[in-house]
């Protein structure tokens, strides 16, 4: 009997999603009346409740108490929160995973930065870049780090993937921060190859960027793996 309960449920979130995708219902847009819904998806109005609460925790839905149900912004980083969740909860198990996902795609965020970079943004890393001063603390270091590969991220022009690799990245600071304590030359190799990914997309060489990157990316894949 639960079995077959929790498939009726999966149908009915299955059938929202669908009305969402579809554009039936649009972001911001309100649910109707319960009655109708449950009606119109087979469900008691418990079954329903249930479908919006699961929905509602997805970001999917927005309850707003005494004014209805509503669609929510489904603003990417809105239904990735429930991710960061996931990956702040097991951040042991997932950091290295973190950053093996972070190698597949900030190499091809990177390139496509390369390929659209205004002078603007270019100007900002550079500044960023400039800006650390001779002696800065770990804190400072780590902030500027995540501050750069943030915008060349939204340099990319995808805002998906930019707060995908956002959500990634918030697993790895406690690694990179472990890594300029355990590293002497931690800091130096990461400006100089902060250097010469911001120097491939002043040129705009897509695959050289995207080349640097991978290096970037794969220096601390490999120190973490030597750490663990």
């Amino acid at each position: 009997m639960r079995r077959q309960a929790a498939a009726v449920t999966d149908e009915a979130i299955g059938k929202i999603k669908e009305m969402i995708v579809s554009r039936a219902l649009r972001p911001g847009d309100r649910l109707p009346k319960e009655a109708d819904l449950a009606a119109e998806l087979g469900l008691s109005r418990n079954s329903l409740r249930e479908v919006v609460r699961a929905l509602s925790l997805l970001n999917i839905l927005d309850v707003r108490q005494g004014d209805g149900t509503y669609v929510s912004s489904l603003e990417p980083e809105l239904l990735l929160e429930a991710v960061t969740f996931i990956l702040d909860f097991h951040q042991d198990d997932t950091v290295m995973q973190a950053f093996q996902v972070r190698g597949i795609l900030e190499p091809t965020a990177t390139a496509l930065a390369a390929q659209c970079i205004g002078d603007e943004e270019l100007a900002d890393l550079r500044a960023l870049l400039d800006g650390l001063g001779e002696e800065p603390s770990i804190e400072e270091l780590v902030a500027n780090d995540l501050e750069i590969h943030g915008k060349i991220a939204a340099a990319s022009g995808i805002p998906l993937l930019c707060s995908l690799l956002e959500t990634i990245s918030g697993p790895t600071v406690r690694a990179r921060i472990w890594r300029r304590i355990t590293q002497e030359e931690a800091l130096k190799r990461t400006a100089a190859e902060h250097r010469s990914i911001l120097e491939a997309l002043e040129f705009h060489d897509a695959e050289t960027a995207r080349a640097w990157a991978t290096v970037h990316i794969s220096s601390v894949t490999r120190w973490l793996s030597g750490a663990r």
